[in-house]
C-alpha cells in the first residue's frame, strides 16, 4: 500500500473509531408521551436502576412511593410548583441539574427521567416571559429571535441536546395533543409542546413512543408502546429496526434494551449497599 492511500485509509479507520465511540458513550434516550393515568410516570420503574426522576407534573410522584421508600428511585419533586408571577422553577431546576452533572453524579444513575416534558416547556416559557419583564402575561409571537416562542424553543433544544451527554439513559414523558387536518379532518396525535416545538423536539430523540391502553376480550385494561407510527399517532424507533421491536411492546424499558442490544443491567446503588430488605 503506497503512502497516499495508507493516509486515506488511516482518516477512514479514524472516522469508523470516533463514530464507535460516540456511539458507546450515547445511551437511550426516549420521549414517551401518553394520556394521563396510562402509566407514564410508572415507566420508571421498569428503567435500569437507580433511576433520578425530576418531577415538574404537580404530585406525579404519589404513584412511585414504593419505589421511593425502597431507596433505588429518587425523586426530586421541588420543581413542581410554579407562580407565573414570580417564574423560578425553570432558574431553580437548570442550577440544581448543572451541579448534578459538574459533580459527575448522573454516572451513578442507571436513568435520568423527566416528568414531564410538557409541564417542563410550560415553566420554560414562564421563565422567558420573567425575563422579558413580563412575567404572568400572554407569549407573544414577535419577530424573529425576539419571539417568546423562539427563545423557548433555543432554551429546550440545548437542554435536551445536554441530555443526551449523560453518562446514562434519558427518558422523558410527555402529555398528547391532537391537531386536526383542517383539508381532510384527520386527526393526529402527538407529544404536548407549544408551536414549532411539536415539531422540532421529536426529531432531537432515537426513540419516540406513544403509550396507550385498550381492553382485551375479557374487559381487563391492557397497556402497550406504539413505537412506529400507525397513521394517526406519532411514534419512531431508531434502535427497533430492521424488525428488533414489534409496532406494539410491552411497556418495559430494560427489555426494550435487552431487545435493541443495549446495556440493560441495573448499575451498582452505593447507598443501598448492606442495607437491609424492606419489610412489607
Amino acid at each position: 500500500m503506497d503512502e497516499i492511500l495508507a493516509k486515506k485509509v488511516k482518516s477512514i479507520n479514524d472516522i469508523r473509531q470516533m463514530y464507535k465511540e460516540s456511539s458507546e458513550k450515547r445511551g437511550f434516550n426516549a420521549l414517551i408521551y401518553g394520556d394521563i393515568g396510562t402509566g407514564k410516570t410508572t415507566l420508571a420503574e421498569t428503567c435500569r436502576k437507580p433511576v433520578l426522576v425530576h418531577s415538574f407534573d404537580p404530585n406525579g410522584t404519589m404513584v412511585l412511593r414504593d419505589s421511593i421508600e425502597e431507596g433505588w428511585l429518587i425523586a426530586d419533586n421541588r420543581f413542581e410548583a410554579e407562580d407565573p408571577k414570580s417564574p423560578s422553577a425553570f432558574r431553580n431546576w437548570d442550577q440544581e441539574y448543572h451541579r448534578l452533572k459538574k459533580e459527575g453524579m448522573f454516572e451513578i444513575f442507571g436513568t435520568y427521567f423527566i416528568d414531564s416534558l410538557t409541564t417542563l416547556s410550560q415553566i420554560v416559557m414562564s421563565f422567558v416571559l420573567g425575563k422579558n419583564g413580563r412575567a404572568g402575561g400572554i407569549p407573544e409571537a414577535g419577530a424573529g429571535k425576539s419571539s417568546d416562542y423562539v427563545l423557548q424553543m433555543n432554551y429546550l433544544e440545548i437542554t435536551i441536546r445536554d441530555f443526551f451527554t449523560l453518562p446514562c439513559d434519558v427518558i422523558l414523558t410527555a402529555h398528547p395533543d391532537v391537531s386536526k387536518d383542517e383539508v381532510t379532518g384527520k386527526q393526529f396525535i402527538g407529544p404536548m409542546v407549544t408551536g414549532q416545538l411539536k415539531t422540532r423536539l421529536p426529531l432531537l430523540f432515537d426513540e419516540l413512543y406513544y403509550l396507550l391502553t385498550s381492553k382485551d376480550a375479557k374487559g381487563e385494561i391492557k397497556r402497550a408502546l406504539l413505537t412506529q407510527p400507525d397513521g394517526s399517532a406519532k411514534a419512531k424507533t431508531r434502535l427497533g429496526m430492521k424488525g428488533r421491536f414489534n409496532t406494539f411492546e410491552e411497556p418495559d424499558i430494560r427489555g426494550l434494551l435487552k431487545k435493541s442490544g443495549l446495556p440493560f443491567a441495573d448499575k451498582p446503588i452505593p447507598w443501598l449497599q448492606g442495607a437491609k430488605p424492606r419489610t412489607p
